[in-house]
């Protein structure tokens, strides 16, 4: 028994002593850790936060990309995007109206303003002509129903243009309504003629057909050169493209089919509107912009709508006066430089956008020809014509007692003379002279 008591005391003392050692060992092992642990509470903030983003981004589930709201593409700015809602704000309640009518089984019509001379009224104040109050309504009948259609699926194709920030020619409009079964155009007059009224019905609004999202077909919309940046946006990301127009050595900027989005800086006195490109070409290449600071625009004959609307937005927007160079004859007179102040009697309704009454007319005048001694051609019986037309219908000659003495003179004299018959005294004769003499007395330029 006692030998038994004793083998069990030896075992709880070994399990004593292993306990001790096992005790002792943990405590040696806590000194040893203490310099590991503090090492690590000492690692920068940065750190641990460096680490805690990176196990949050392995966590955190990919998103997905929104996808785009319809509506409106493209960079706009506030000028082009306010002018587009009116004009989609115009679209909708024109044919709300439609709708509305129809709903209370009425015959719906549209009424637009007719396009005459006679519909036509001469405001010295405001510097255009005016499309008067006349109007023309168009009823859905068994008759109409073609062209009723027509007309609203030209206005729908319009709204679908600028919700979409893009454009149609005359021509796209055209094949576009191949689409539209019974409502198609047979030919593309007819698509002119109801694109006309559209822009008609809307120009009364305050609303172009550059609005309506409609430009002309290719052709020639004028060139420019000079003292004049033009900044123009990037229709997908709105990066504002600076256009030098002195850095184009013998060629010059091409006025684009749509100048709305356009804005200009400049340091210019005045614009140079030229009616010939060879009278433009020489101004150019002998840099007559350099010397009189200015800013040259080739009209080409008479100016395209494009050519007209710079010309007006750049002498609005930088308060430039502009003087119109062209031909003494009656056609580059009620002609070119008409149109280019005041419009045309049968487009009165675009007047408000494309007419410059700013513009006065530099030369060459009836008196030039006289003054320059310079070589003429007979009048034809076109140019009496048109001449006598003008004294007796134009409203602007009309108004204008400068204007009449003038016409009066030439179709006394019976002669007319071109802008290039200055050469006669030398190729550069009217940069060195006849120019420099003009400007010297602007305020004895014709109105």
């Amino acid at each position: 028994m006692a030998a038994r008591k004793k083998k069990t005391a030896r075992k709880k003392t070994a399990k004593k002593k292993a306990a001790r050692k096992k005790a002792a060992a943990k405590k040696s092992a806590r000194k040893k850790a203490p310099a590991r642990k503090k090492s690590a509470a000492k690692a920068p903030a940065s750190r641990k936060k460096s680490a805690a983003r990176k196990k949050t981004a392995r966590k955190a589930p990919r998103k997905k990309a929104p996808r785009k709201k319809a509506g409106l593409k493209g960079k706009r700015s506030k000028a082009t995007k306010k002018a587009d809602d009116l004009t989609l704000t115009l679209i909708h309640d024109e044919a709300g109206t439609v709708h509305k009518q129809i709903l209370k089984l009425r015959k719906p019509d549209l009424n637009f303003p007719v396009r005459s001379l006679g519909n036509v009224s001469y405001s010295q104040k405001r510097g255009y002509f005016e499309i008067g109050k006349q109007t023309k309504q168009r009823t859905l009948t068994v008759n109409t129903v073609r062209n009723f259609a027509q007309t609203l699926r030209m206005m729908g194709l319009s709204k679908d243009l600028v919700e979409a920030n893009d454009f149609a020619t005359k021509r796209d409009a055209y094949y576009q309504s191949k689409n539209w079964e019974e409502a198609k155009f047979d030919d593309q007059t007819e698509s002119d003629t109801v694109m006309d009224d559209i822009e008609a019905l809307f120009s009364i609004r305050g609303v172009s057909r550059e609005q309506l999202r409609y430009v002309p077909d290719e052709g020639y919309n004028g060139a420019v050169a000079g003292r004049l940046t033009v900044l123009d946006p990037d229709r997908d990301t709105g990066r504002i493209e600076r256009i030098d127009c002195t850095r184009f050595g013998s060629g010059a900027y091409s006025i684009p089919s749509s100048v709305e989005h356009l804005s200009f800086e400049t340091k210019a006195k005045f614009i140079l509107a030229i009616e010939t490109g060879g009278v433009f070409q020489r101004l150019q290449s002998h840099k007559f912009w350099q010397d009189r600071n200015c800013i040259l625009v080739n009209m080409a004959g008479v100016p395209a709508r494009a050519c007209r609307r710079f010309i007006r937005k750049l002498s609005d927007d930088c308060n430039l006066p502009v003087y119109a160079f062209v031909d003494c004859d009656p056609y580059g007179i009620s002609n070119i430089y008409r149109t280019l102040k005041v419009g045309s009697g049968n487009a009165a309704h675009l007047s408000q956008f494309f007419c410059v009454p700013r513009a006065r007319y530099l030369g060459v005048t009836p008196q030039d020809i006289i003054d320059y001694q310079l070589p003429t051609h007979p009048l034809q019986e076109v140019d009496i014509k048109r001449a006598k037309d003008a004294l007796k219908n134009d409203p602007f000659f009309k108004a204008h007692k400068p204007w009449r003495k003038a016409i009066e003179q030439l179709l006394s004299m019976g002669v007319r003379a071109e802008q290039q018959s200055l050469a006669m005294w030398g190729l550069n004769y009217v940069i060195e002279e006849y120019l420099p003499a003009k400007l010297r007395a602007t305020g004895a330029f014709l109105p």
